[in-house]
């Protein structure tokens, strides 16, 4: 598949460089480049054999092996093979999850805290924020 320098960006952050499927870390620029470190190309998550699209939100990051491996089964299987149900997040992604993460750990923490009084809400939300936030994979 032909894309333009900015496409193969686009799918390359949109999991932060990492296969979809093993989740191991890719070379920008080895894309398409078999017998180099980091190499990659473009999976289709749907196989065009199975009704799948070369549109944008079908497209992701695959090493060679995991790609070539796939052929025409299910992303879920694939991806079942290595231990994992969902790609890896992008940059801002993962930095939303942090967010979500720290905002709901800050919470349980302050309930848990929060029979000590006012200064026990206070620790618990902030120590509950910082752990919820540091918890988030990337």
């Amino acid at each position: 598949m032909h894309c333009s320098t900015s496409e193969l960006r686009a799918i390359y952050d949109r999991t932060s460089g990492r296969c979809h499927l093993c989740q191991s870390k890719r070379a920008l620029t080895n894309y398409g480049k078999q017998r180099s470190r980091g190499a990659w190309e473009i999976e289709h998550s749907r196989a065009l054999a199975n009704g799948g699209t070369h549109r944008t939100n079908n497209l992701y990051v695959a090493c060679i092996s995991c790609n070539r491996s796939k052929g025409i089964q299910s992303t879920r299987t694939a991806r079942g093979r290595n231990g994992f149900t969902r790609a890896p997040l992008s940059k801002t992604g993962r930095q939303a999850a942090r967010q979500e993460n720290a905002i709901g750990a800050g919470a349980i923490g302050a309930l848990l805290l929060a029979p000590l009084g006012p200064f026990g809400l206070l620790i618990g939300a902030g120590l509950g924020a910082v752990l919820g936030y540091d918890a988030t994979n990337g």
